[in-house]
């Protein structure tokens, strides 16, 4: 079965919210919660083009002249002017010289006569069409027409692509290679965008080591602090890397302090269940913070906490690797994109078939790793889940092109049940 979500939404979901355990609260509304505690980043600069790639435009950016700029040749071969094609032809004209791409005189034609034209170049006053070269013959000094062109036949007119004052792009987007090609085209040599919003992230468990260290019995290598480290890498985001901090709770307050002082956004993995060892509830309450979502129907990822402290938002990710990664990607990348003022926000989804059978309990929306196959016959591709018991398995994200999303109500997906899938966009 499908969610009862649309693929315009600016949410996940559209989970059947009257199937959701008692204090759990659906994907939806996390993300709600979370997105109403967002006010974007209001610092904006002014840069060069050049060094403008992946940063999010503060103001929507306008044609300050026409595009083209000049009337041009669509293409190679000779201007002429119609009024000279007297008679039913065919017609020789003398070829009165050449002008390229890039040639500055605006000499008019002389009566009489054609000019050979390239692509891109300016066409002379008084020229109403381009014949293709190919529809000439060349002989001597002149040419030979058999066919009249149509008036403004191969002539890129000026403003055809654009009027002066056309909205090349809005405010929030990001400036990508497309989006950087259009803002060249219009002549932009510098845009205004937002600050980088500024991201503090750390890991928290006494069991973490890094990677290449040695462990002891019952230590672990921290993995979520490499997967942050890779989201993060964007060019709109300044992210601060806090490092590790045991489960001690002044530690684990002070951290959070320092990191709150220095960031729009603290994220930090692990110590948000209810064990004995998860802290963060407690310090978060301690340090002046609030929270505002703290249990979320979702799997992997129930353990999920939303808060405020100071004046920056807090995001309490699980510390299984796995339930991480997928909170972040469903709601903590969403609200990262909102503070940086990002219009775009609902990542791309697809509908595909499901190419397994599965029973499920129904209750939380789930997300799956999942790899994309083939094609059907209506061309809707199928995906299969990687495995079926994902949460302690980040090995099994590498291998997946991104996540099913299973809707709570449902209680069994069967083959091919058409679903959302989510696609990853990263290696």
């Amino acid at each position: 079965m499908t969610s009862s979500s649309t693929l315009s939404d600016p949410f996940y979901c559209g989970c059947d919210t009257e199937l959701v355990p008692d204090g759990l609260v659906s994907v939806d509304e996390a993300l709600r919660r979370g997105l109403a505690l967002v006010m974007p980043v209001g610092e904006v600069e002014r840069i060069p083009l050049d060094r403008a790639h992946g940063r999010v435009l503060a103001e929507s950016e306008n044609a300050e002249t026409p595009l083209p700029l000049f009337d041009n040749s669509a293409m190679d071969g000779y201007a002429v002017r119609l009024a000279d094609l007297v008679g039913k032809g065919p017609w020789h004209l003398p070829v009165a010289g050449r002008l390229a791409a890039g040639d500055t005189s605006a000499a008019p034609l002389p009566p009489g006569t054609a000019l050979h034209i390239f692509t891109g170049a300016a066409v002379p006053p008084g020229c109403n069409a381009v014949v293709m070269q190919e529809m000439t013959r060349l002989e001597g000094d002149g040419i030979w027409l058999s066919r009249r062109p149509e008036r403004g036949s191969n002539i890129r007119r000026a403003g055809e692509d654009l009027a002066a004052g056309t909205q090349l792009l809005p405010a929030g987007r990001r400036i990508g290679p497309r989006a950087a090609a259009l803002l060249a085209c219009a002549g932009c040599g510098e845009v205004t965008v937002r600050r980088r919003v500024r991201v503090a992230f750390f890991s928290t468990g006494s069991e973490l080591r890094e990677p290449g260290a040695r462990l002891e019995h019952g230590q672990i290598w921290n993995s979520n602090r490499y997967h942050l480290q890779g989201s993060l890498d964007l060019p709109w985001v300044d992210a601060v890397d806090m490092g590790c901090v045991p489960d001690k709770p002044e530690q684990l307050r002070e951290t959070l302090e320092r990191a709150s002082h220095a960031a729009d956004l603290v994220v930090s993995t692990g110590g948000v269940s209810v064990g004995g060892e998860d802290h963060m509830p407690a310090v978060l309450r301690a340090a002046g913070g609030s929270i505002h979502v703290r249990k979320v129907a979702m799997k992997p990822g129930k353990p999920l906490m939303i808060g405020r402290i100071g004046a920056a938002i807090y995001l309490g990710l699980p510390g299984n690797p796995v339930s991480a990664f997928v909170t972040w990607h469903v709601i903590g990348a969403r609200i990262a994109e909102a503070l940086a003022g990002i219009s775009e926000r609902t990542p791309r989804r697809i509908i595909v078939r499901a190419g397994f059978d599965r029973p499920r309990h129904p209750g939380r929306c789930e997300f799956l790793p999942a790899c994309l196959g083939s094609y059907d016959g209506c061309g809707t591709r199928t995906a299969d889940i990687v495995t079926s018991e994902v949460s302690h398995r980040a090995g099994l994200l590498a291998k997946a092109d991104g996540l099913l999303m299973i809707p709570s109500e449902t209680d069994r997906v069967q083959l091919g049940d058409m679903l959302e899938f989510l696609p990853f966009h990263d290696g």
